[in-house]
C-alpha cells in the first residue's frame, strides 16, 4: 500500500470505527467506537482538524515502559490513540505519521 488512507468500518460490536493507515500499511491511529458511520466521519473530520498542531497530542507511558498518544480534541476528548512502541522515538515517529496524512481519503469499508 504506497497511499494512506482512513477506513471506516464496523465492527462485530456492531459499532463504527476509523483508522488512519499511513503509506506503509501500518495503522497509526485508532478511533473509539461510535454508534454509527456518521459519528466515525465526524471523527476523521476531527483528525484532519486537530492533527496539525502538535500541542494536541498527549505522549504516555504505560506501566510496562511502552509509549503511546493520543490525538486529543479541543474539548478535551480523545479522537483517536496509537498503538505501543517500544521507543519514544517511535511514538514520535508515529504522531509525525499522523500529521502527515490526516489529509487522506475515506476508504468506507462497511
Amino acid at each position: 500500500m504506497k497511499n494512506p488512507k482512513f477506513q471506516i468500518y464496523t465492527a462485530t460490536n456492531k459499532k463504527a470505527y476509523f483508522r488512519l493507515k499511513s503509506g506503509n500499511g501500518q495503522v497509526v491511529l485508532q478511533s473509539q467506537g461510535y454508534k454509527t458511520k456518521a459519528g466515525a466521519k465526524s471523527g476523521v473530520a476531527s483528525v484532519k482538524a486537530h492533527a496539525r498542531s502538535v500541542k494536541n497530542f498527549e505522549v504516555k507511558q504505560a506501566k510496562n515502559g511502552k509509549f503511546h498518544f493520543n490525538l486529543i480534541s479541543k474539548n478535551k476528548q480523545i479522537v483517536g490513540s496509537s498503538q505501543m512502541y517500544t521507543e519514544k522515538r517511535g511514538c514520535t515517529n508515529g504522531m509525525n505519521a499522523v500529521k502527515k496524512n490526516s489529509s487522506s481519503k475515506i476508504e468506507d469499508l462497511t
